[in-house]
């Protein structure tokens, strides 16, 4: 079939395009003039095939055909004429000739929305509904039989731009294929359009785009969202014509605090905020617009309507002079009818287009190691100098986007200044719980108060969840692609090994934290963490799967994995950072949004990290994180209905009651590492000095706050006094002391009430018949430091046999000389199985015990060697699901089949 496509613009570039690939004979491409000495990106690619093109400023004088245009289309031999995006008025002696006629597509769902204003209108009407339709062309405007229609969901704050670039666009170019494909198949339906319902609404015009302030506020959000880019809403205010763009009815957690902006005929006068203009409708809701067009043309943010000029310009360095000179280039081949690209040129008024804009988007990003513009960037900044100034800070990492208000508590410890954040940390912004709630954070060195936190309450929950799902369906973090989202959790990694020894010293100041081992292992496995995932978000990868054929029919059938949505992350205290990023990295590495809850008593590192998270460039609304209670907090997210995931560490009671709560909420995915009692078996024959030294890091790192902490010691009776010798001598030699400090090896418990609990698990154990070999007491200094202890002779049916201590005492237990299958009867013996460890020189017997063992971890002749690539997780009551390795992404992804019949 011949076909003659009538059309302009990429939509009509890439409908040629589908077209040529499809096998259909494009004979001629009738486009638009070259404007400013720039050809339409349609007949640029038809020229490049050796398509006849025409480029008619004109198709009619007076009413009537021009001749010489009727027998250049005729001679062309045309079956079938596509106007995709026709703007031009297509006489009927041309849209009749074909014999199959003229089918055009229109970006409304016909009959509503006649007019080249479709988008707009839909917008401005608030309708829940959009799509496109593809119609026979008939004498009338847009009042064709209609052949095709596809529908979509119009979203709250959808613009012209992201209904167009989201669906209009790309579904658009697939539905003109497919309507040419039914004409050649003899298939293609004629449904006479019904004219209830039917709508025509005028093309947009700047004089009359002017806001109507008597309505509320939804349709001013509206209107504005409407005449976003063209024409623009406008409203005189301050003596002057300014024009609204990128506006929002989203304001959870938005303050009407700021400078007043008094608006005539406006229900109450606008408030220039730090988020924005915040503008009132009739009924007292709020609308927040983002950038403004002041009436000489130049856009500024609208948090910065008062401020005046921007500050002084940044003196470049010698790199960022090449790059200047590079992307002068850029403008230059852009613009290819200026001269010479000065500062002052400014990139709309030398003839650039909305295309343009795209592509100057993109040529940023190949020559900036990947830098993501927005287009409202471009838009922001007009004239060369000012886009090269915009680019440098976004380069270094000052831009706008990226500058906080944060209200620091700052301490001089450790030879630092510490600036530490206290308040929630939602949207992309440091802000107060509701109410101003606030709570003490104890360090557990001296039992000071280090600051005052921000107490997250359920109302903060439900507006960090609302920004969370807002980020994830509508934001750039689910636009960018997978290796893009990949550097920016590299950036991150690299920001944090940055702010190491800041982030070990808070760990040390609020968690008791051993420096040394903080910046090793609560901050450097926290590195890792994020380097680990960050490589693998673009390794995430669906199979094709064969199935059983419908014959005579083919099929394909593969699959997809898709992030899950929102996911609540819920940690504990004993590695605030570390355990925050085990998750947390995982599940942005998936793709998903995060609303974080770290442990009432250890937030400040958590708080930190969202600060450099804003810094590495993460967008606003993907990580969020609320201190509070777990009963208030960790109690809504496990039951708000918006949330997909829950990520619990923790004890198995409370994970017992999240897993219920999540079931009757939504049933929502939970993975939880809960309570652990790993045994650690000696054999008689192991290497007992390193028994010896392994065994005190199994039971005392870190405090004994250690999910996998060897919980009872299985010692075989032949080595059993030997090894107790060798280990009470090894205890006098730790140093119990100040965790900031370099030779202290044990700090303080983590808060008063372990510490209590601490004391209790000992006089019990004492009680029942335990032998207190070493320890056992409070330290009689300052803090919650508690001594590191040592019970021998415990029997099976002793609470202290059976329960977890998560503190440094060591819970030692006999076993018969070569008695293997009966300790290990003993060591399975318990409901928990997170870990265990076996030491044996005897290589088939540490295979046939790491083989009996029940628990998620075996180590031989080690502990405590994890690693970031390997799965870690627990088995019985100590829970299910994986962190770390491959494995723990599919805790935070979804499985989608699709299949396909051919």
């Amino acid at each position: 079939m011949k076909i003659a496509v009538i059309g302009q613009s990429l939509f009509g570039q890439e409908v040629y395009c589908h077209l040529k690939k499809e096998g259909y004979e494009v004979v001629g491409v009738f486009t638009v003039p070259d404007k400013d000495g720039k050809a339409d990106p349609l007949g640029l690619e038809a020229e490049k095939d050796g398509v006849p093109v025409f480029k008619f400023s004109r198709w009619r004088v007076r009413g009537q055909v021009l001749p010489e245009v009727v027998a250049q289309y005729q001679a062309l031999g045309a079956e079938l004429n596509v106007l995709p995006f026709c703007s031009q008025f297509i006489p009927m002696e041309i849209i009749s000739a074909p014999r199959h006629g003229s089918i055009i597509y229109h970006p409304s769902l016909l009959p509503r929305h006649r007019g080249a204003s479709a988008i707009n209108w839909t917008l401005i009407h608030g309708d829940k509904k959009g799509g496109y339709t593809i119609f026979w062309a008939d004498d009338g405007l847009d009042t064709g039989d209609i052949l095709l229609q596809k529908e979509c969901e119009v979203l709250p704050d959808d613009t012209v731009s992201t209904l167009y670039n989201r669906f209009l666009f790309p579904e658009g170019i697939k539905g003109m294929v497919q309507a040419v494909r039914l004409i050649a198949e003899g298939r293609a339906p004629r449904l006479p359009q019904p004219e209830e319902g039917a709508t025509y609404e005028g093309i947009q015009k700047k004089e009359t785009a002017k806001i109507n302030w008597d309505q509320p506020a939804e349709a001013i959000h509206n209107w504005i969202r409407g005449n976003d880019k063209v024409p623009g809403a406008w409203t005189e205010a301050c003596g002057q014509k300014l024009t609204f763009f990128n506006s929002t009815l989203n304001n959870s957690g938005l303050v009407p605090e700021g400078e007043a902006l008094p608006i005539p005929g406006a229900h109450r006068p606008g408030v220039v905020t730090k988020a924005g203009l915040i503008l009132f409708g009739n009924d007292d809701r709020m609308v927040l617009v983002k950038n403004i067009q002041l009436e000489d043309g130049k856009m500024i943010p609208a948090s910065h309507f008062f401020q005046g000029a921007a500050g002084d310009a940044l003196e470049l360095t010698e790199e960022e002079l090449v790059t200047a000179e590079a992307m002068r280039g850029v403008w230059q081949r852009i613009l290819p009818n200026v001269l010479k690209v000065e500062d002052s040129t400014d990139f709309f008024k030398s003839g650039a287009a909305s295309v343009d804009v795209v592509r100057l988007v993109e040529e940023v990003k190949e020559l900036c190691d990947g830098l993501e513009l927005e287009n409202e960037d471009v838009y922001m900044a007009t004239t060369f100098g000012d886009f090269i100034q915009l680019l440098v800070r976004k380069l270094r990492g000052e831009d706008d986007n990226n500058e906080q208000v944060i209200d620091y508590v700052e301490k001089s410890v450790n030879k630092l200044n510490l600036q530490m954040p206290h308040q929630l940390f939602i949207g992309g912004k440091f802000v107060d719980a509701e109410d101003a709630k606030t709570y003490d954070t104890i360090n557990p060195t001296d039992g000071s108060v280090i600051c005052q936190v921000s107490l997250a309450q359920v109302a903060d929950v439900d507006k960090a969840v609302a920004v969370a799902k807002d980020a994830f369906e509508n934001g750039l973090w689910g636009k960018i692609n997978a290796r893009d989202r990949g550097r920016l959790l590299y950036r991150l990694a690299d920001l944090m090994e940055q702010h190491q020894e800041e982030l070990a010293t808070i760990e040390a100041l609020d968690a008791g934290a051993v420096y040394t081992l903080a910046l090793k292992t609560h901050v450097g496995m926290s590195i890792q963490t994020f380097r680990y995932f960050a490589g693998w978000c673009d390794k995430i990868q669906g199979s094709t799967i064969p199935i059983s054929q419908a014959r005579p029919n083919r099929n394909l059938t593969f699959t997809k994995k898709e992030p899950i949505g929102v996911c609540g992350i819920i940690i504990p205290w004993n590695y605030p950072l570390m355990m925050l990023s085990w998750k947390t990295a995982a599940c942005l590495a998936a793709g998903n949004t995060v609303v974080i809850k770290p442990a009432q008593v250890t937030p400040l590192t958590a708080l930190k990290f969202a600060e450099l998270t804003v810094k590495a460039g993460i967008p606003k609304g993907v990580i969020n994180i609320l201190p509070g209670s777990g009963s208030l907090v960790g109690q809504r997210l496990s039951d708000h209905p918006d949330v997909r995931k829950i990520g619990f560490t923790g004890s198995t009671e409370v994970g017992k009651h999240i897993m219920k709560s999540c079931a009757l909420s939504n049933v929502k995915k939970v993975s939880l590492e809960l309570g652990g009692k790993s045994p650690l078996i000696i054999f008689a024959d192991c290497d007992l000095n390193k028994a010896v030294q392994m065994g005190m890091s199994s039971v005392f790192f870190n405090k004994g706050e250690n999910c996998i902490a060897a919980g009872r010691l299985f010692v075989e009776d032949s080595i059993h006094d030997q090894f107790v010798q060798k280990v009470v001598e090894e205890v006098k030699k730790m140093k119990i002391g100040n965790p900031l400090d370099r030779d202290t090896n044990h700090g303080p418990q983590n808060h008063q009430a372990h510490l209590k609990k601490l004391l209790e698990y000992c006089q019990c154990g004492v009680k029942e018949g335990a032998t207190l070999v070493c320890g056992g007491n409070q330290v009689p200094r300052p803090g919650f430091f508690f001594e590191p202890t040592v019970l021998t002779d415990v029997e099976d049916h002793m609470f202290v046999a059976k329960e977890e201590s998560f503190g440094p005492i060591m819970i030692i237990s006999r076993f018969a000389d070569g008695d293997v299958d009966t300790v290990l009867s003993r060591a399975n013996a318990t409901e928990f199985g997170l870990a265990s460890g076996v030491f044996t020189r005897d290589i088939n017997k540490a295979l046939y015990v790491s083989d009996k063992l029940q628990a998620g971890t075996v180590f031989i002749n080690t502990y405590n060697k994890t690693d970031v690539a390997a799965p870690f997780g627990g088995f019985k009551q100590s829970g299910f699901g994986k962190d770390l390795g491959e494995a723990a992404l599919n805790e935070y992804l979804r499985i989608k089949t699709v299949t396909f019949e051919y």
